[in-house]
Formats: structure tokens, sequence, C-alpha cells
């Protein structure tokens, strides 16, 4: 690997070739959904991202006769760390063009910062949180990627398994949904039975509820409680929760958002969410490098704004466990399906469910679906 240079990612200059990397190495794709590259450089900053209360973390390019040909984010979370207890260094961000020194030299970087911070195992691709997209594409690389998820080539898992050492962690399922024309009778009538039953209410959010009335911290509160025993998470703080909420809440359709209360107790309780927005992954495409100028705001506002996509991103679903047991799901899409129909949506695509997840996969069974994307987290001793 003598022609092949790791350097630290160390000045601003060093960060905006990090980034502007994956737009190179995936220009012209029609699968990749890149992200915003203002979205990118916050997650990335120490000083804006609330992540880094609790992880740290380096990144690296790799340089080869002259040119930048991959990167790689070293992570730890001290957090998730304890919470499981485990030493894991993370990797994440990790793009490489298809050469096997590079792949390497990339994650011996990685592995060396891990064990110099007294960590023994390598773990990814993930990110600071589950907030961040994680898992490598194993499977559906010729299906859309999301704004969410990450989309690879299908050379990457092929350079884990040569480098060897490398294997499963933990796999990630998706799914292509499709949108009836109407409520299905039998998702109809359990939805009427649990309001009866259970006194559980679709509550429709405005702008005054989310950023006045509290909703917007309440709902990524009640996503901790839901997603708290899941792969790696570790719960949201109250910094990271106000930076979601200023993040995501603020140009988001809130007639596709929709939380469901129980209204057997005073204050009504916060027990479910559903927040989905029009798939913006075409939209991202035609962003040069991940900027909204000088015309990259235009393609976003038709996708956010007049729904010019026939896709809907299942974002975030989140119910209690002990309400789930009641089938209070079925309330979220009994609401939002004749939103869906209105806008002219299609099919949804759902965000990444672990393949264990048995609960969460079972509520498409109300909907003609299929699985359509594989992914995976790897781990290595190191």
């Amino acid at each position: 690997m003598a022609n092949i240079t790791i350097q630290k990612v160390e000045t601003r200059k060093d960060l905006k070739r990090f980034i502007e990397f994956h737009y190179d190495l995936y220009k012209g794709n029609e699968y990749d959904a890149p992200v915003l590259y203002s979205d990118d450089k916050k997650t990335l900053s120490p000083d804006k991202n609330a992540a880094f209360e609790f992880c740290q973390a380096e990144y690296y390019l790799a340089w080869k006769d002259g040119k930048v040909v991959g990167r790689v984010a070293a992570i730890i979370n001290n957090k998730a760390n304890a919470k499981w207890n485990r030493k894991v260094v993370r990797f994440g961000w990790i793009d490489f063009i298809d050469d096997i020194e590079v792949s390497t030299a990339l994650l011996d970087a990685v592995a060396k910062y891990g064990k110099e911070h007294g960590m023994n195992e390598l773990v990814g691709p993930l990110g600071f949180t589950d907030m961040d997209p994680e898992g490598m594409l194993i499977w559906g690389f010729d299906q859309l990627g999301t704004m969410a998820t990450i989309y690879n080539y299908p050379y990457y898992p092929e350079h884990l398994e040569r480098i060897g050492g490398f294997e499963k962690d933990n796999d990630y399922v998706e799914f292509k949904v499709f949108i009836p024309k109407e409520v299905p009778e039998k998702l109809a009538k359990i939805s009427n039975m649990i309001e009866k039953r259970y006194n559980l209410h679709v509550k429709q959010l405005t702008k005054q509820d989310v950023f006045k009335g509290g909703y917007g911290k309440r709902i990524f509160a009640l996503l901790n409680e839901c997603m708290k025993d899941l792969y790696s998470f570790a719960e949201l703080t109250e910094r990271q929760i106000d930076q979601y909420v200023d993040m995501y809440l603020p140009l988001a359709d809130l007639n596709l958002i929709n939380v469901i209360e129980d209204w057997s107790v005073e204050p009504h309780k916060l027990v479910g969410v559903g927040i989905t927005l029009p798939s913006l992954s075409k939209a991202l495409q035609k962003c040069h490098k991940g900027r909204l100028w000088p015309f990259g705001w235009w393609h976003l506002l038709r996708a956010i704004k007049w729904h010019k996509t026939n896709i809907v991103d299942l974002y975030l679903v989140g119910v209690l466990p002990e309400y789930r047991k009641k089938g209070a799901n079925a309330l979220l899409f009994s609401d939002l399906i004749p939103k869906y129909v209105s806008y002219g949506f299609e099919w949804g695509e759902t965000n990444v469910e672990m393949e264990s997840n048995s609960n969460v996969q079972g509520q498409w069974n109300f909907f003609d679906h299929e699985m359509h994307k594989r992914r995976r987290c790897y781990k290595k001793n190191i």
C-alpha cells in the first residue's frame, strides 16, 4: 500500500473534500440519493452536532496518485457503548473506489483509532446515532435510495468479505408498500374498534402544536421510548431533541404527520407517531453536489410543497409497546392513506427495520408489499 496515503481531516478544506467525495464518486448514479451538503457539514461538525456531548470522532481521506480515492469516519459513541456493554469503534461515511488496498487502508485507520482509545470491536457502517444512516446495502442495488439511508456500489460488501475478519452484526430490511385506493376494510374495522374500546384518537398537528405546544419535543421523547431496545440505540438528549425538532419539522408537511393520543387519561398521553414525507430522492439528485443553490431549492420545493413525486417515505413510525399490542398502528395508517391517495402517492418506502423485528414488519400485512432491500452492519475484532 505504498502508494495509498491516509490523511486525517483537520481543516475546513479537508472537510469539504471529505463531504464532496461522495458526490464525485456517485455522479450520475440513478439510485443514489445524496444528502444535502449543509446537513452533512452540520452532522460532522463538533460545534453543530449535539451528539458530540457523548461521542468522539476522526475523519480520514485516502489519497492515491494525487487524488482522493476514499473516505471514512471513525466514531466512538461512549453512551451506546456503556448501554450495550461493548467497546466499539464505528465506521461510517465510508466510500471508496473499487480498489481493495484503498478500502483496507481506510478500515485499518479506523481500527487503529479504536485501539488507541481502548476499543476492541470495529462495527459499521453506523453514524453517531440512530438518526444517521446506517447499514451497508448488500441487496437491492437497482432500487432508488432514500434521504435517510445509505446507497453503495455492489463492490463495497465484496471488499469487506475479501478483507476478512468481518461478520454480520445486524441486518436491516426495507419494504416497498403499495398504497391502496382506499382504506382496507379490515384496517378500517380495527381502527374503529380501537377508538371505541381503548379511547385512542388521532390528532392532526398544527405548527402551533409542534413549536409552541411542545409536541415537537414530545414526539422525539416518545421515539426514545419506542426505540430504546433496538440495535445500537442510545437515547437522545434534550439538546439532540431540540436539534432534530429544528432540523426536520419546520419544512415538514404536517398533513403527513400524525400522532395517537390516549384520551382515557388526563392530560392526554402521546402513545404513537407517524412521520412521513414526500420522497426527496429525485430532487436531491438534482442538487449539484448537495447544494440548494442555484436550482436545488426549486426541486426540493416541488417535492415538499407540491408533492411532485409518486413515492412517500415512511420516515419514522413509532408506537409504545403496550399500545402496539392493542393495534394502535392501524389508526395511523387509516388516517394517512386518504391523504396519500389525494397527493397521488403510489407506494411508500419504509425506513430500515431490523430483520428480527416482526412486530414492526407485521404492520405491512394490511397492504400489498415486497421486501426490496437488505443492508448489513458488520463487526470485526481488533
